[in-house]
């Protein structure tokens, strides 16, 4: 069994709803602080030990290629600045992984930069990442799902129980009794029809028969190519797919930050753990709240 080395990150999305932020700038590229979405992204993927990092992007995505890439000019003043810290922590970007980009081609959804990228990892497992999901986790989510994989060999789907009468917002998964194998995903179910609470979202382990499923697998809700689509019919076919689910007993959490109130909640979760400004940040929220 080969160990998972490389990652597909989705970064081809226009962040609609963003907007007028994501007008110029990418969805992805948006601060967490003092970091990018999608470096945060990257650090749980290097964390995991993956190598090779293709980024799935399309045409008004140059900012985040610049961004992890070597900038000489900024080198040259952060060094004639004597800003010794900065220095070492921008170079660090650049220096994180391999870093492969490739333009989506193909109908929309989230299956197509997978298929935008299927060559590189052909007859290879890897991890699939949407690029402005992210996982607040003591161990990065992406090392806990790699482990799992090299200790089973099950292809596997991140999920997070989120509340009953929030289950019509998501993908839910249905469960085998007493395990976490994965009998089917139901697309926004009723809130009395939803099999479970766990919610699926953007960490996947695949493989090559996943990728030879999405190539036949036809267009989808909004006429869209759906990863999901492949997966039940992996399913169907007598695969095995597993629920990976993130443990909230330790604080971990998936934060998604694709609207404006998940965002800013995403941007006050990661401030408050933070030691230089942590303390201070809560302080004023206090205060804020008071007013």
């Amino acid at each position: 069994m080969k160990l998972i080395t490389k990652a597909i990150v989705t970064a081809a999305g226009t962040g609609t709803r963003l907007l007028p932020a994501t007008k110029s700038m990418p969805k992805e590229m948006l601060p967490i602080v003092d970091k990018p979405i999608i470096q945060l992204v990257i650090e749980e993927l290097v964390a995991a030990g993956i190598q090779d990092i293709i980024i799935v992007t399309k045409w008004d995505k140059k900012p985040l290629e610049d961004h992890f890439d070597q900038n000489w000019a900024l080198v040259h003043e952060l060094k004639k600045s004597g800003k010794e810290k900065l220095l070492e922590d921008t170079k660090k970007i650049s220096e994180l992984a391999n870093f492969i980009y490739v333009r989506q081609k193909g109908p929309y959804g989230n299956g197509t930069p997978i298929l935008s990228a299927a060559s590189i990892v052909r007859n290879e497992p890897f991890i699939f990442v949407f690029g402005d999901d992210l996982v607040k986790s003591k161990v990065p989510f992406a090392k806990q799902m790699t482990d799992d994989y090299n200790k089973t060999g099950h292809l596997l789907m991140g999920v997070q129980k989120v509340l009953k009468k929030e289950v019509d917002r998501y993908g839910i998964v249905k469960l085998k009794e007493k395990s976490m194998q994965i009998q089917d995903i139901i697309e926004k179910p009723s809130i009395k029809d939803a099999p479970s609470q766990f919610a699926e979202f953007g960490r996947m382990i695949l493989n090559q028969d996943i990728i030879d499923i999405l190539k036949k697998t036809p267009l989808g809700k909004g006429n869209e190519l759906w990863i999901v689509d492949a997966i039940r019919q992996y399913i169907k076919q007598g695969g095995e797919f597993y629920a990976k689910e993130v443990q909230n007993k330790n604080s971990d959490e998936w934060l998604t930050t694709g609207d404006p109130l998940n965002y800013m909640k995403a941007m006050l979760k990661y401030a408050f753990e933070r030691k230089d400004i942590g303390k201070e940040i809560k302080k004023f929220t206090k205060e804020l709240l008071k007013q």
